[in-house]
């Protein structure tokens, strides 16, 4: 019974000193919150190059369709369907492999000074499969008067000047985890901005299609 009880007890002082599976052990322990925490971090990572990502995308739809036009020595530049549609071509090449116009809208729209000396949303063009429409406003919205006080968040609007148009550009894409939806969901994105016609452009003609030879980008319908 002695003899027994010894061995047990120096089992048991062996099993003690013996550090040969403290590694595994801890390992064991310290796996999963430490990859918990890395797919966390790519995951927060993703989705802070997105929103980076999609605000250049706006800014470069504004931006690019400033500067647009077809070049008449004769008369003012002509902004044409054809330029909306190249202008939205860069932009699903800009957003590469993230599904822009699969997951989300572009809306393009054209703000002019009306008659009245109001704002005016002179024309509006989209593109996207999802069902997006513009937060602030649609194509015709303050043509007469002065109630529509230009577009963007509430006494923040971009207002275009006398004379001149301002390219107002708006994305919202809903975000695609790359991990999983269970860390940080699939959030609505939303980014705006604006740039002014950088050309004498014939902005009371608003948008030209000479001989429909471009097909127009209406808001009506969602395509890619």
């Amino acid at each position: 019974m002695n003899r027994g009880l010894s061995r047990t007890r120096a089992f048991a002082a062996r099993l003690w000193r013996c550090r040969s599976a403290v590694a595994y052990v801890e390992f064991a322990y310290t796996m999963p919150p430490v990859l918990a925490m890395g797919l966390y971090g790519v995951e927060a990572t993703n989705l802070a190059l997105t929103h980076m990502r999609v605000s250049q995308i706006a800014l470069a739809v504004a931006d690019n369709s400033s500067r647009v036009g077809l070049d008449n020595a004769m008369a003012l530049t002509q902004f044409r369907e054809s330029d909306v549609n190249d202008t939205f071509v860069g932009a699903k090449l800009q957003a590469g492999s993230m599904k822009l116009t699969e997951r989300g809208r572009i809306v393009l729209s054209g703000l002019t000074v009306n008659e009245d000396g109001g704002q005016w949303i002179q024309w509006q063009r989209c593109i996207g499969q999802r069902k997006y429409d513009s937060r602030y406003g649609v194509e015709g919205d303050g043509k007469t008067g002065t109630a529509f006080k230009g577009m963007g968040p509430v006494g923040k609007e971009v207002k275009a000047p006398e004379g001149n148009a301002a390219m107002f550009a708006e994305i919202t894409y809903q975000y695609e985890p790359i991990v999983s939806a269970k860390i940080m969901g699939e959030p609505l994105i939303h980014y705006t901005a604006t740039f002014l016609v950088r050309d004498e452009r014939d902005i009371e003609g608003g948008i030209f299609n000479p001989n429909n030879e471009a097909p127009k980008a209406s808001c009506a319908a969602y395509t890619s």
